[in-house]
Order: structure tokens, then C-alpha cells, then sequence
């Protein structure tokens, strides 16, 4: 058995954290596709096709 550092047994701070993480992502995804794509990278994209 592998032992933690502080002695505590591992589970449900990792599980607070990783929701921690996760609804920080979601917000940081949230705000990148509510903005707008600005007019140079739209008429480079036209370029393309």
C-alpha cells in the first residue's frame, strides 16, 4: 500500500479538485466561443477556400 505524504488517505480532496478544474474549464470554454472572431481571421479563412 502507498502511503501519501501527510498520511491522509487519498479520494475526496483529488474529487473536490477535479471538479474545481473541470468548472473552470468549462467557464474558460464558455467565454472562448462567445467571442467574436475577429475580421482578419475571417478573411483569412476566405483565402483558404
Amino acid at each position: 500500500m502507498t502511503k501519501t505524504p501527510d498520511g491522509k488517505k487519498g479520494g475526496t480532496d483529488g474529487n473536490r479538485t477535479g471538479r474545481v478544474v473541470g468548472d473552470a474549464l468549462r467557464e474558460a470554454y464558455d467565454e472562448a466561443i462567445g467571442e467574436a472572431i475577429p475580421a482578419e481571421m475571417l478573411e483569412l479563412l476566405k483565402k483558404l477556400d
